[in-house]
């Protein structure tokens, strides 16, 4: 038998356990969650083909690039907020996310036109700086405006910053971008591919959409900068949007400057959030800033929803592209619907990518089988919201699966605010009212297969 570079039987075996230390060490010290299937993947490729197995460990399996250092509880502030379930605020509280704060106004954007029209307004008013983090820049109509707009910015004395993602910026960004040389913006791009192999993070991307104009208004939600998520015309796309002015905004300003020093690996934690935003205003629109990803220690979004399977009394109401949820998560979601929590699930019947709708087929029969409701809509769905009990309601760009909730780095912002509660939970209904109920189907043998691979294999790296 010839053994891989020569090597005998026992050195083979080295390099084996080698592989398998390594993988214990890097899952152990940095406080990896990983869910079982995906780390049975792991050890098994590793310990079967070590030579390719190690390699690619050490590229994409890095999944924290901080450790926990939680304060102890008598250390943390309590919640500042009347409005708001207890529950939420507590659970935000002990994560060690940036509290509640006040705002002036919050608008919410579910026509694009009107968005695209509210994003370059901000850009043309800013007078000192403007901060834009997104995942994909379109070459077309939308993604040369804005660009344009930064331009502009840019001309006039602004400091102006883009920070896009490597690969979301592969789709013809680059392109795109390459008319900003010599305008005055200054670009980066988040973890190059080529640059960070050797340091285990180009699985780690990010998917975060935010635009802070001087640290006095923001737009965030769900879209990138490219046609499809503005488009409102018969075939396009439904997404959402907001605008927030008011301190929350420079809490997002400090949450893009780090973003900034980690796009080539600097990451420093989620110190410098909590501070940010300055005096607090003693009357406004509660909102909270909740990011999640590999820059915070725990898995915030993701321990929102499990939370909220077991506090939610009545409700609760999902909107997202992509089901591919992690075990755990699904189970705590069955169990609401089991005992009693009506959950509304609102996809898109046909997404934008089809290994997606291949592995969400197990979730939603699972899900309907416990009682959930979901619902199909016609149009590409790109916005992604949650609402819970009709007492805290969320949006921004994190996706119900398990690569958006445990390795992407992404913004989602909680809303307390009765106006704003109700406007969300009115525009879910619209959703609803257009889409049609999912009644799930047995699959082929072959059909349950491929579903499961393309789960284990799409979106548990």
């Amino acid at each position: 038998m010839h053994w891989p570079l020569s090597l005998s039987p026992l050195e083979h075996g080295i390099v084996v356990l080698i592989g398998l230390l390594v993988y214990v060490a890097v899952t152990r010290l940095g406080g990896h969650h990983r869910h079982p299937s995906a780390a049975v993947a792991w050890v098994l490729l590793i310990a079967l083909l070590p030579y390719l197995g190690l390699p690619l460990f050490l590229v994409f399996g890095t999944r924290k690039l901080v450790r926990p250092a939680h304060r102890p509880r008598s250390d943390r502030p309590p919640p500042q907020l009347q409005e708001g379930p207890d529950w939420a605020l507590q659970l935000f509280a002990a994560l060690d996310l940036p509290s509640p704060v006040r705002n002036r106004a919050i608008e919410f954007h579910a026509d694009g036109a009107e968005s695209l029209r509210a994003l370059r307004t901000l850009i043309e008013q800013a007078r000192e700086r403007v901060d834009v983090c997104t995942y994909v820049v379109g070459d077309d109509e939308v993604g040369r405006a804005v660009l344009a707009a930064l331009a502009g910015a840019a001309g006039r004395g602004v400091r102006v910053r883009l920070l896009v993602d490597a690969i979301g910026g592969l789709r013809g960004a680059r392109r795109t971008v390459s008319t900003l040389h010599g305008s005055g913006v200054e670009v980066r791009w988040f973890m190059p591919v080529l640059r960070n192999p050797a340091r285990g993070r180009t699985n780690l991307r990010n998917h975060r959409k935010l635009v802070v104009v001087d640290g006095l208004a923001f737009w965030s939600g769900g879209r990138n900068l490219a046609a499809e998520y503005f488009d409102d015309d018969e075939g396009g796309w439904t997404d959402l949007s907001f605008v927030v002015h008011g301190p929350l905004a420079r809490q997002a300003q400090a949450l893009f400057e780090r973003d900034w020093q980690a796009a080539w690996g600097r990451v420093t934690g989620a110190d410098g959030l909590e501070g940010a935003a300055g005096a607090a205003m003693p009357a406004g629109t509660p909102a909270q800033l909740v990011p999640s990803g590999p820059d915070l220690a725990d898995d915030t979004l993701y321990a929102l929803l499990v939370a909220a399977a077991f506090r939610a009394e009545r409700s609760i109401v999902a909107i997202t592209p992509y089901f591919v949820p992690e075990d755990a998560l699904l189970d705590a979601w069955c169990v609401a619907c089991r005992r009693g929590v009506r959950i509304d699930l609102v996809l898109p019947s046909r997404s934008n990518h089809r290994m997606a709708d291949l592995a969400r087929g197990r979730a939603l029969r699972a899900f309907a089988a416990a009682g959930g409701n979901v619902y199909l809509h016609p149009r590409m769905l790109h916005a992604k919201a949650v609402i819970v009990d009709d007492e805290i309601a969320l949006c921004g760009s994190a996706n119900l699966d398990a690569r958006s909730l445990l390795l992407n780095f992404e913004l989602m912002v909680a809303f307390y605010g009765r106006a704003e509660i109700a406007w969300l939970s009115q525009w879910a209904q619209h959703l609803r009212e257009r889409s049609q109920a999912h009644v799930p189907r047995s699959p082929s043998w072959g059909r349950d297969v491929l579903e499961g691979f393309v789960r284990a294999v799409g979106f548990q790296l």
